[in-house]
């Protein structure tokens, strides 16, 4: 694997810090802020809603730049925007950097995903996927749970000046590492990328990806309330906690990367329905330590290998949408992002208690396995182009 997806890598470890942050952070923001914790919880949903926006037109207005060129501005407006955020006063000011900060995310993202496909080849596209993918998890690890404990000891400000710092050292890397040119081909026209996009069962696939990911969102946004307000645990293991799911997550990558290649039906499916029974029973067994504990390291390695394993289904089944492609899957994604804090709060604002956003991500799930059935049956007859064998 060339050294630049991982440097990719790095990138998306700090991006991803700062996506998933507020859950360790939400009822400090809350409070700081004066405004209620479902209301915190829309800035993730505001992020999510940048990356819709951004995935597509950011991909749009960069795509006849030099990916090297295109990943390091997005990654510097990314920075800045941290350091606007962690000196924003107010509720209104903060909301609008989630946004922006987004935006450069979701441009970085789309250009970050063609790029290490390219660079490693059609055989590779899950492994390259999982390795970009992984920066996330690693953030989950260790970035998340830092910014939760920076937040319990210095404040939540001091997590989002840590975003920035951490991304300094992400854009001379990239700077250093990623090709300088640009790509060996003339850029695919929009008209016949938007063609390649209407691929028969790709649109399936994005939805269930939107599906996947909203019960994702919905259950971690609200993790930190739902374990020291239904679990019982004390503040400050919250970290700990959120370090587990992101180990999970890692370990799900890592899985994906290996087997999505290789068993893409097989592995998806499984994913698909164990993260059905595993967020109900989360949401049934929430009260004991233990369970919660096994459940939240369970659920973070399907969420991730079934989300990374979708994302190189979008590259298998859009080979003629190259630029495009990444920004179609980034979208999909934060649709189910934008949408499942959305719907935990509205299901905590009607007073069903903290572990309604688990039942909530369930019912996602269930309606995820609609479609998802429809594309592993085409993918069985080999239906579309690139089909993937199981």
């Amino acid at each position: 694997m060339p050294f630049a997806v991982y440097a990719l890598g790095l990138a998306v470890f700090a991006q991803g810090t700062s996506e998933f942050m507020l859950s360790g952070l939400i009822s400090d923001i809350a409070a700081d802020l004066h405004v209620s914790i479902p209301a915190a919880g829309l800035l993730t949903s505001a992020f999510a809603v940048g990356m819709i926006v951004g995935a597509p037109l950011m991909a749009l207005f960069s795509r006849n730049w030099p990916r090297r060129r295109a990943l390091v501005f997005f990654l510097c407006v990314f920075c800045a925007v941290h350091v606007v955020g962690a000196l924003t006063p107010g509720y209104g000011l903060l909301l609008a950097t989630r946004v922006v900060g987004a935006v450069a995310n979701a441009g970085f993202w789309a250009v970050a995903l063609v790029t290490a496909v390219s660079l490693a080849g059609p055989g590779a596209r899950a492994r390259a996927t999982s390795v970009v993918v992984g920066g996330v998890t690693l953030a989950c690890v260790a970035g998340v749970p830092a910014g939760a404990a920076l937040g319990g000891q210095w404040g939540w400000r001091s997590a989002f000046w840590a975003v920035a710092l951490v991304s300094v050292p992400a854009v001379l890397v990239i700077a250093r590492s990623v090709p300088a040119g640009r790509p060996a081909s003339d850029p695919v026209p929009v008209r016949q990328e938007l063609r390649a996009l209407a691929a028969p069962r790709l649109p399936l696939t994005l939805v269930t990806m939107a599906l996947v990911q909203g019960a994702t969102f919905c259950a971690f946004s609200y993790v930190e309330p739902l374990a020291t307000r239904v679990t019982g645990l004390g503040p400050d293991r919250v970290p700990g906690l959120l370090a587990l799911f992101g180990l999970g997550s890692f370990l799900g990558v890592t899985a994906a990367g290996r087997f999505a290649d290789t068993r893409p039906v097989v592995f998806t499916a499984a994913g698909l329905v164990a993260l059905t029974a595993g967020w109900a029973g989360l949401a049934l067994t929430a009260g004991s330590t233990c369970a919660t504990v096994a459940l939240v390291l369970v659920m973070g390695m399907l969420a991730f290998g079934t989300g990374t394993a979708l994302i190189s289904w979008v590259f298998r089944l859009a080979p003629g949408a190259p630029t495009l492609s990444g920004s179609f899957a980034t979208a999909a994604f934060n649709v189910g992002a934008a949408l499942g804090p959305w719907l935990g709060g509205l299901a905590i604002d009607a007073d069903l208690g903290f572990r309604s956003p688990l039942w909530v991500s369930a019912l996602l799930m269930v309606l995820a396995l609609g479609p998802a059935v429809r594309v592993m049956a085409g993918a069985r007859a080999g239906v579309g182009a690139g089909a993937p064998a199981a």
